[in-house]
């Protein structure tokens, strides 16, 4: 029984010391730029070991980047980035309701013997709960992995300001294969700095997001032109910190 106990102290003082791990380097990034994230550290070994090693990333401070890509991604990603405290609690009801719909809808086409796409789950995540996951975690999907997220995702909150957490994000996000970070992203698309683009090219570059290495492979995807379009509008409502 002691030998249990002693067992389960030593997992709890690990997981404390990882917890206060994780919120030092968050309390870093306050005055110094993250060199890379897991995720980039991650995705650099897999291009390594597929023979594809082509790696950009070009840290920009947040005056840097045009505005105009920071009112697009966050109409794109999190139309509320501003006044939430990290999870939006309500984002994250509708996509579960919108994935229950079409896994409903997928099972009455199964049981029609009727063609059935995969289902494309969606998430309700925040931009700072997509730069919790991307900077410090795994990616696998755990119930423990998610917990995790949510703890790192209030910490940035709670250490970081809003302009901070936006500027990292922009700078680390993955644009495509080994491109990663605003600046990288207008280079390798269109030509110029991050400071230059467009609102529609911004636009085009939120659209991105979610699956960047597909749409770098499909660049005349009706859906990302269509979709553009409609950033494009909704972003000029988009509130910046």
């Amino acid at each position: 029984m002691r030998s249990f106990g002693r067992w389960l102290l030593l997992v709890v003082l690990g997981a404390l010391a990882l917890q206060l791990f994780f919120i030092g380097r968050i309390a870093l990034m306050a005055l110094a730029d993250p060199q890379s994230t897991a995720f980039q550290r991650s995705e650099a070994w897999r291009l390594v070991t597929v023979g594809a090693p082509r790696w950009r990333q070009d840290w920009r401070d947040y005056d840097q980047i045009s505005d105009h890509l920071k009112r697009a991604v966050i109409a794109s990603e999190d139309d509320d980035f501003v006044n939430h405290e990290g999870v939006d609690w309500e984002a994250i009801d509708k996509a579960w309701q919108r994935n229950a719909k079409a896994e409903e809808a997928a099972a009455q086409r199964a049981a029609q013997n009727r063609p059935v796409r995969p289902v494309k789950i969606r998430g309700g995540s925040t931009i700072t709960q997509q730069l919790a996951k991307n900077l410090l975690l795994s990616g696998e999907r755990t119930l423990l992995r998610k917990g995790q997220e949510l703890v790192l995702t209030y910490a940035l909150e709670h250490l970081l300001s809003k302009r901070r957490i936006l500027e990292i994000y922009l700078n680390n996000v993955e644009w495509g294969e080994g491109v990663f970070g605003a600046e990288a992203a207008a280079q390798h698309y269109f030509k110029k700095s991050a400071a230059q683009l467009t609102a529609w090219e911004a636009a085009r570059l939120a659209v991105m997001l979610p699956r960047p290495r597909y749409f770098e492979k499909q660049p005349r995807s009706a859906y990302l032109n269509s979709r553009t379009n409609t950033i494009a509008l909704r972003m000029r409502s988009a509130e910046l910190p």
